[in-house]
């Protein structure tokens, strides 16, 4: 399942803040700031999508990320690498590196980045 734009800034706020009630998530939230009804609406329907989940203290709710970030964007990034690059990380390196004009350096950063994980394949 995925987010939407609206819902992955929800979820970016809860996986800074670890968990938050209502009003601490509305307080984060940029501006312009979402009626709190939308954003019930959207926590609601993040919870039935397994993202997020609570505990209820009375007539509030504590909401934490059932998911964690890294396997989150590491999902799109691989959707991504498969629905736009014939599952081939090659096609999406070679993409990236030529269409976001990276500079030198950051070239060779990442070269190291894959260098140090050949060597860990050894």
């Amino acid at each position: 399942m995925q987010l939407t734009k609206t819902e992955e800034q929800v979820m970016e706020l809860l996986w800074k803040q670890e968990k938050a009630f209502m009003k601490d998530l509305m307080e984060e939230f940029p501006d312009p700031k979402p009626a709190p009804t939308t954003l019930a609406t959207l926590l609601k329907r993040m919870t039935d999508k397994g993202f997020v989940g609570y505990k209820e203290y009375g007539k509030s709710r504590e909401y934490f990320p059932m998911v964690k970030k890294n396997d989150y964007f590491s999902k799109q990034v691989n959707g991504i690498i498969k629905n736009f690059f014939n599952n081939s990380a090659s096609q999406f390196a070679s993409f990236f590196t030529k269409e976001t004009n990276m500079s030198t350096k950051e070239l060779e950063e990442l070269k190291a980045i894959i260098d140090k994980e050949i060597q860990k394949k050894k």
